[in-house]
């Protein structure tokens, strides 16, 4: 059996080390990890005695502040079992799944079953693996394909959406089913659990272009019109954006790129074994580092600021930058820079909560996770050494 946690680590891509760490980042370190233990000691006192998070009607709050009490850094990865709580969460959670596979309640199977799939992984335990299987053949039923010629003739094809195909797919969800079946693929590599069925990546890819503002591609829906503002960053479906849309002069609508939809776009592509000379991944990585803020969600201001810090530390890690370059040619430390406006943020009481509500941020127990995990995503991307 594989001990508690030792998939913590491997269950992201997003652990590239920085360079001169030991000295570059030492007291950051010990700040992080403290902000941590504080975070998951909040988050701990939450639980409710059934050994849910927050709703239990959305396992994926659960499946958050699991996840990040398993990554904490103060955790003994050396131990076969879990802490109390924490098994009585995971537990829980695995109460929740259907014969489906997926592990929801009311809807939104993905979204609840991407982040638990992902917990579990994070868990490192065999005895999750069943659930973990089950739970990547439901993501993987759920990918779009309901064209008549081939698979990807519907704009949506390629795609996942909340679990509905009377809907459309959607960058976050399936930037969020990309990443759990990345993540757990090394569950099914051994053959134990026998044949198992895999996501189609050219078509997630197709998926993901349509997404993207970005002219040429042999992918490129008519609809994309690029303007200099927006080329290369993602919006959140191939004809639909969170984030407004300019008149061209020639009469088409350019849709706006966003922050966090753009590092889902591109740690999707990063998943979806993309080389760094791609266009599409050096297009975004342009437009990311053209619009770099701590202070604002870029084209959504304070609207998902807390899932904009986590896709930025799970892309931007994964992409191996160690600074990222900016319009003028400077380059940043936003490994610094993000740890400080996280820590900045902090509440007395070790928690983290948006004044802006949209997507459910104003819910402490979803933004402390969000902010739990980004912080231990920064801590292992300093800390752990090749």
């Amino acid at each position: 059996m594989k001990t508690a946690l030792s998939l913590a680590l491997a269950s992201t891509v997003a652990l590239a080390p920085a360079q001169d760490s030991s000295n570059r980042y030492l007291s950051l370190q010990i700040e992080m990890k403290q902000a941590i233990a504080r975070g998951n000691a909040w988050l701990a006192q939450q639980q409710k005695e059934a050994g849910y998070w927050d709703d239990p009607e959305l396992p994926a709050f659960t499946a958050l502040a699991l996840t990040a009490a398993v990554r904490d850094p103060a955790v003994d990865r050396k131990s076969p079992t879990l802490p109390a709580h924490i098994d009585k969460g995971f537990r829980w959670l695995l109460d929740q799944q259907k014969e489906d596979g997926g592990i929801y309640n009311k809807g939104l199977s993905v979204y609840n079953t991407a982040t638990s799939v992902t917990a579990l992984t994070a868990a490192g335990l065999e005895i999750y693996e069943p659930a973990i299987v089950k739970g990547r053949k439901h993501l993987i039923g759920e990918q779009w394909d309901i064209g008549q010629k081939k698979e990807t003739d519907n704009p949506n094809d390629g795609g996942i959406g909340y679990g509905s195909k009377n809907d459309r797919s959607d960058m976050s969800n399936t930037y969020l089913a990309i990443e759990a079946l990345a993540l757990s693929k090394k569950v099914i590599e051994d053959g134990k659990h026998g044949q198992q069925p895999d996501l189609d990546w050219d078509a997630a890819v197709t998926f993901l272009t349509r997404c993207q503002n970005l002219e040429g591609g042999k992918d490129t829906l008519p609809e994309t019109a690029e303007s200099p503002q927006n080329k290369g960053g993602f919006r959140y479906g191939p004809a639909e954006t969170k984030a407004g849309e300019d008149k061209l002069p020639d009469g088409r609508t350019a849709l706006h790129s966003y922050g966090s939809i753009s590092y889902a776009g591109l740690l999707s592509l990063i998943y979806a074994k993309l080389t760094p000379d791609d266009p599409r991944v050096v297009a975004v990585k342009e437009w990311l580092g053209k619009n770099y803020t701590l202070t604002e969600n870029p084209g959504m201001g304070a609207e998902g600021l807390f899932y904009y810090y986590q896709t930025m530390s799970k892309a931007l890690s994964a992409a191996n930058i160690d600074k990222l370059v900016l319009a003028d040619g400077k380059e940043v430390d936003w490994r610094s820079d993000l740890a400080g406006a996280l820590l900045t943020r902090q509440r007395e009481d070790g928690s983290w909560a948006n004044a802006n509500g949209r997507w459910m941020e104003s819910n402490p127990v979803l933004v402390t996770a969000y902010a739990v995990m980004s912080l231990e995503q920064l801590y292992y991307s300093i800390h752990e050494q090749p």
